[in-house]
């Protein structure tokens, strides 16, 4: 999905609730915290929905409109000057060392051999070249994703002809498919299980949809991160 927020196409990410929504009388019950607990209940079930999701989307554990957010990325630490004249390579020089800088396997398209590459859980705040700016916050049910959200969250066409692209394939698999997904919410679907399961998308969990534009500068709230 790095790919998808450099070419400006993902604008939206998904993130599940924690902990989730239970029934509560006639309405719904959220524990944000051990001291705290939320009720919303109405007589009006789509009323009691509508006040619990509004709600919980205030209390968004990621952040809230105008805060931003810092991206990892799989990358590597190589010597400052191994592609300081390679046109097209992004690296970012590490602060604290004149040695070191940081380059990014997302579109690296040089020869690597001998580069480590680091999986993104271990990429340090220096070293990320993405902020992003929160937009909007709201919490929906996964599943009532639409087309239009799946294409905000980068799902890609396929690349072969009409339709989108089936996630969770081997590079094989994807070269013999002859029925792609035939919309963008199929596609979606098939990432999020590809990721969390599955399962995971007949659970239908509540979500936060997170919304989010490129930023030029970062503002430090934490260790939040999409």
């Amino acid at each position: 999905m790095v790919l998808a927020i450099l070419d400006g196409s993902k604008t939206q990410t998904r993130r599940i609730v924690k902990p989730q929504p239970e029934p509560w009388s006639n309405g719904w019950s959220w524990k944000r915290t051990n001291k705290y607990e939320y009720s919303a209940t109405s007589g009006n079930k789509a009323k009691s929905d509508h006040c619990m999701a509004e709600y919980i989307a205030r209390h968004c554990r990621h952040g809230q409109p105008g805060d931003q957010l810092w991206v990892r990325e799989t990358f590597a630490i190589v010597p400052r000057t191994a592609y300081a004249m390679s046109k097209g390579v992004e690296q970012i020089p590490r602060p604290d060392n004149d040695h070191d800088a940081a380059i990014y396997r997302a579109r690296f398209d040089r020869a690597h051999g001998g580069i480590r590459w680091r999986p993104s859980i271990h990429m340090p705040r220096w070293a990320s070249r993405i902020t992003l700016e929160i937009t909007g916050v709201r919490v929906e049910r996964l599943q009532e994703i639409s087309d239009a959200d799946a294409i905000a969250e980068g799902v890609e066409p396929w690349t072969i002809g009409e339709g989108w692209r089936e996630y969770g394939l081997t590079e094989a698999q994807e070269m013999t498919v002859n029925y792609p997904m035939p919309t963008a919410r199929r596609s979606f679907q098939s990432l999020w299980q590809s990721i969390n399961g599955a399962s995971s998308w007949d659970a239908n969990p509540w979500v936060w949809v997170i919304e989010f534009k490129r930023a030029p500068s970062l503002q430090i709230f934490g260790d939040r991160r999409p």
